[in-house]
This record gives structure tokens, sequence and C-alpha cells, in this order.
């Protein structure tokens, strides 16, 4: 947990990136946790501190292995629940964790998810995100390609829910090179999906353009 404030109406987690298998623990120190740091603190911006949890996933392994990051994002939610009650949530993933944030939408205080770079093998189900709010930001030489990302989208929307495309040009998978960029692109993205519709990108375009928006 990052920030608690005594009265909370909403939520905002993070979900780092980690490698398709890796079976040792997954430690807060580690290069992909610390990563996420940046982006918390600009979902942050985006937000009312005085009524928004700040938290981060913890997994109990580095890689996906067949579904463990799934798992510990839905336990994290479940905890989320013991915790704060019924409020509404907004995941923000990178890579891994956005695969598991985009999985775990189905859940009933999820609101919307932002998936940076996202790991999307071909397949991946959309079923599960009915009535959410879905960004999905990458850079032009991201981990999925623009195809990918485009292709996940429109499926998305068919499904029934409520899906832009967001490019940061020259931005890599990693979310190093225009860092400021990716992170101003994040609390857009956040504010959108948490309270759309708002300004920033410009959530009419985004949320019905026939191609991705480039920032």
């Amino acid at each position: 947990m990052r920030h608690l404030p005594q009265r909370t109406r909403a939520a905002v987690i993070t979900l780092h990136a980690g490698p398709v298998t890796g079976h040792r623990p997954a430690r807060p120190w580690q290069l992909a946790a610390l990563r996420m740091r940046p982006v918390l603190r600009s979902s942050a911006s985006a937000v009312s501190l005085d009524e928004t949890l700040l938290g981060q996933v913890r997994y109990r392994c580095r890689g996906w292995n067949d579904g463990d990051t799934e798992q510990d994002a839905l336990r994290a939610l479940s905890e989320l629940g013991l915790l704060v009650g019924d409020v509404p949530v907004v995941l923000v993933g990178h890579a891994m964790g956005g695969r598991a944030a985009l999985r775990v939408a189905a859940h009933p205080q999820v609101r919307g998810v932002v998936a940076l770079a996202p790991w999307l093998p071909n397949g991946e189900p959309v079923a599960q995100l009915v009535g959410r709010s879905v960004l999905l930001v990458h850079g032009h030489d991201g981990r999925a390609s623009g195809v990918q990302v485009w292709g996940y989208a429109e499926r998305t929307r068919a499904a029934g829910a409520r899906a832009g495309v967001v490019v940061v040009r020259g931005g890599g998978p990693w979310m190093m090179r225009r860092a400021g960029a990716w992170h101003r692109t994040v609390a857009s993205a956040v504010r959108q999906v948490s309270r759309p519709p708002a300004r920033g990108l410009g959530p009419q375009a985004v949320w019905s353009s026939s191609g991705p928006i480039f920032v």
C-alpha cells in the first residue's frame, strides 16, 4: 500500500512487468516493480488523494507461470475489498501486468484498465471487459505491435467495452525513452478511465477514433 486515505472512495492499483516464466520470489526492489513508482505518482496527480487509495499488487513469483500473476491480481482485489469495501478501482498494468489487469477486469470493483505496452498474445480473451473502460498505451517499438494492440482494442469494443489506443511517439516497451511523455499519458489515461469524460488526450477522440491517438 502506498497511500491510504482516512475515507477511501476509489483506488488505483498498479501491476508491474515480469517474464513469461519465473518461479523465484518477486521482491519490491526489483527493477520491474521500481519502474512503476513514477507511474503510480503520475496516477496520483490525476485523482483526489483525500479519497483515493494507491497501491501495487505484490506477486508471489516473478513470472506469469501459466496465470500466477492473474491469480495474484484477483487476490489483491479481494484483499482491497476487505480493507476498504466496495470502491471503484482503476488498474494500471505494464507488460505482463497489463495482461493480468485486462484478464481480471470482470471483477465487480474494476471500473477500467490502463494497459502500458501490454503483453497481448494472440487469442487473449476480451469478454471480461464488457462495460469497462480500457486504454491501451504503447510505444512505436513496444512489445505488442500496433496491429496487435489495435486489433485487441477493436475486439474489445465489439465485446461491449469502451476502448481506445494511445501511442507514445518514440516510446519503447520499458517506458524509459520519453519517460515524461509516458507519465503524462498515464495521468491523462487514469483521469479518463476513473472520471470519464475528462480533458486531456481528448476523450471522445480516444474512445471513438478509427485509429490510435499519437502523443
